[in-house]
């Protein structure tokens, strides 16, 4: 036993093409490597991450579409809801196209009528605002309105990146709204 643990007792040292070097060097070496597969696995975990970026103008035209239709339910549904509320509206708005249970484009999603009734009821009401939602909008300065398009931008281009607030709800309604 004793002599066993003699034999381990010192730093080991180890020859490699002629030069010796010691475990110690070793170890430190082999730390090293570690340290920098681990970093660089980390950079490009992180980098993998971090969501697209892109300006609505930069869109094609059918995006720029969508993203306009996502932006107005956000809109005219949680305009003044905390920015996750916003989020959670647009994830039923895309669960809903990815569902096979409603239209297949976001637009067609939020005009969709059901048995005569909208399934965003903003879309039905006859409201001012609702009159031309480009023109009153867009047009304008409104800084409301322009975070939530590109809010919209960003979950319409990032949206099976991101985690859903939602988890996967298709529908949604107000805490005051009892439906049957």
């Amino acid at each position: 036993m004793g002599e066993k643990s003699a034999l381990f007792s010192g730093a080991l040292s180890f020859q490699h093409k002629g030069v010796r070097m010691k475990s110690s060097f070793l170890i430190c070496i082999a730390a090293i490597m570690v340290i920098l597969t681990i970093s660089f696995g980390m950079a490009a975990q992180i980098r993998y991450d971090m969501p697209f970026k892109t300006k609505f103008n930069s869109l094609s035209p059918q995006a720029k579409a969508e993203v306009e239709c996502l932006a107005e339910n956000i809109y005219f549904e949680s305009a003044h809801e905390p920015k996750q509320g916003q989020i959670a509206v647009a994830f039923v708005t895309l669960n809903r196209v990815n569902s096979g249970l409603f239209e297949t484009d976001i637009c067609g999603v939020v005009k969709q009528k059901i048995r005569n009734v909208c399934q965003f009821s903003w879309y039905c009401e006859d409201k001012p605002y609702r009159i031309s939602t480009e023109k009153s909008l867009t047009s304008t300065p409104n800084s409301l309105y322009n975070g939530i398009r590109e809010l919209a931008v960003s979950v319409y281009i990032n949206y099976e990146r991101m985690i859903d607030p939602s988890n996967g709800a298709l529908f949604y309604h107000a805490d005051y709204v009892n439906p049957g």
